[in-house]
């Protein structure tokens, strides 16, 4: 039996009772739900008309503000609605988020420290508190929040977001729950499209999704295949883009490369119509459940064939995605049990690169705030990676090799204070932490000259960072998992054929970084190594890497 339309519904229910103002509620959250923030703006401002300062009624416009990318007038809209209802946890919860995207990164801590002392058994609100803290690197109650998110997730009590209980030190059975319960929450919202008339197709169309085409991590790991997959005429390539045109250089190539779809504003049927409207064989995901995605789109079976791909480094868990591709050592045969998807490798590794770009020559070290000599080790992942263990660790390395600095991206709010306090407890100076403010991405490739080793993080690591860092002859040293997630960085390292990066233990991380900290002529012979296998391993060989990649779309398209 096809399931009831919540927004119809819902108009009905305001044409019935037009003075209602829950009921204009009502329908805000159904268009929201649905994609559709303009709507759902609309229906707010009517609740407001009815009720002036309703805070349920402020909450979802701030909802709707969000959406759209009004920053601003989300936080103004929320903060008045937190005033109106101090108590309410899940009005909290939208104000830290609106408050997170503004900017306020300490103001947005705080406002979900709030949801979760009102509600404090809620282990969603705990997941939001946990997962802002850890961007924050606030590592107080990280132990007893981890254990309450994983609890719940194991007892299926929460669907809370996959992509940030990547962060937590869970295994591939719980990331695959977690991930089936908050599919299950998706599919409950959402109606699928009725299946596409056959086609018999001369060429496989394929799509893409995301909100990442353009200066983005996913349109620079991506925009030299999709020039090289121009050449096979076998294919019909196709991007979805959830984001505006950002004027950037990788836009202009992405553009010129394929046939480029904006679909930015556009509520979920609008987008699924879309790409069902071009006749799509293949679609792939690659927004995944990391933020800004669209999870409603895939369930809705936009495409016959839906594939989880790059930018969530795990398994989707949702019964509409068919395929995950990857290759043999990111996600080997032991961890295909724990994803629900049916695996598709690569016989090279599954993360493509940009290799048209060029190093520019690097900053003075005085520019960079880096000493005049010295090792310079560093970590550019994001501060959410930057856990207790992954930061004793660097910091055992410091005090290993004297004189030697450990540069990192710097984080929001007090992130860098915090991890400055960490360093004088664990008995290093916190001079010798260097922080990088966020840079255009020519200028960070310029500085990473500058490092001589690069520190991975565990069990999240480095995925386009270390892409970034390898293409800028910096090596990296990791410690491979037992997770998608805990496994790219060394899937590089092994397809570039260094095998002697990648290590087994925290022990011998530690004792690796040092004897190269203090060895000039090792590292300069592991530079050195690196340089020759950067061009002649097939890790960057985008031609190559499209002939595999094409063949993969035809055998999923044949399935």
């Amino acid at each position: 039996m096809q399931r009831a339309d919540p927004r119809q519904q819902a108009r009905l229910a305001t044409q019935r009772a037009p003075h209602d103002a829950m009921a204009w509620i009502i329908l805000a959250d159904a268009e929201l739900e649905a994609g559709d923030a303009a709507a759902g703006e609309i229906a707010c401002h009517r609740a407001l008309a009815l009720r002036t300062g309703h805070p349920e009624a402020l909450a979802r416009l701030g909802r709707a503000q969000w959406m759209q990318g009004r920053r601003g007038d989300a936080v103004a809209s929320l903060r008045a609605a937190s005033d109106a209802a101090p108590n309410h946890p899940g009005i909290a919860v939208w104000l830290g988020h609106a408050l997170e995207d503004d900017g306020e990164a300490e103001a947005a801590a705080d406002a979900y420290a709030r949801a979760h002392a009102l509600a404090p058994n809620e282990p969603q609100l705990a997941a939001y508190l946990l997962a802002w803290r850890r961007k924050l690197c606030d590592w107080r109650d990280l132990e007893a929040l981890s254990a309450q998110v994983r609890d719940a997730v194991r007892r299926g009590h929460a669907a809370v977001e996959p992509f940030a209980f990547l962060s937590e030190d869970a295994s591939a059975a719980e990331q695959l729950q977690c991930s089936r319960l908050r599919a299950a929450h998706i599919a409950r919202h959402v109606r699928p499209l009725p299946p596409p008339p056959p086609r018999i197709p001369s060429t496989v169309r394929t799509g893409f999704l995301s909100n990442g085409f353009g200066a983005h991590p996913t349109g620079l790991l991506t925009v030299a295949l999709f020039e090289s997959l121009a050449s096979h005429a076998d294919l019909d390539i196709h991007l979805f883009a959830l984001n505006h045109d950002d004027g950037s250089p990788i836009r202009q190539r992405l553009q010129a490369a394929t046939r480029l779809h904006d679909v930015a504003g556009r509520n979920h049927r609008q987008v699924a119509n879309a790409i069902r409207d071009t006749g799509i064989d293949v679609l792939f995901d690659l927004r995944g459940w990391g933020g800004g995605g669209v999870p409603e789109v895939l369930a809705m079976r936009a495409a016959p064939v839906q594939v989880n791909w790059l930018a969530y480094p795990g398994t989707s868990g949702a019964p509409w995605i068919d395929h995950v591709l990857a290759d043999g050592f990111v996600l080997p045969e032991a961890l295909a049990p724990h994803f629900s998807e049916r695996v598709v490798r690569l016989p090279r590794c599954f993360q493509p690169s940009d290799t048209s770009r060029e190093l520019a020559p690097p900053p003075s070290r005085a520019d960079c705030g880096l000493p005049a000599e010295g090792v310079v080790f560093c970590c550019f992942n994001n501060s959410y990676k930057l856990n207790p263990r992954s930061v004793g660790r660097a910091l055992a390395v410091l005090r290993g090799v004297p004189g030697s600095v450990l540069w990192l991206l710097s984080g929001p709010g007090r992130a860098d204070d915090r991890l400055r306090a960490v360093a004088q407890a664990q008995g290093v100076d916190p001079q010798r932490l260097v922080f990088m403010r966020k840079q255009p991405h020519a200028g960070y490739l310029a500085r990473l000259q500058h490092a001589d080793l690069f520190l991975d993080t565990e069990p999240y690591n480095a995925h386009t960072t270390a892409s970034d860092a390898l293409w800028a002859d910096c090596p990296l040293l990791t410690q491979p998992g037992e997770t998608f997630a805990a496994r790219v960085a060394g899937s590089l390292n092994h397809h570039l054929g260094l095998h002697a990066m990648n290590v087994d233990t925290d022990d011998a991380f530690v004792a690796r970084a040092i004897a190269l900290g203090r060895d000039p002529q090792a590292l300069a012979d592991v530079r050195a190594e690196l340089a020759a296998r950067r061009r002649d391993s097939g890790l960057f060989d985008m031609d190559g890497f499209a002939r595999d990649f094409a063949a993969a779309v035809h055998g999923m398209a044949k399935r």
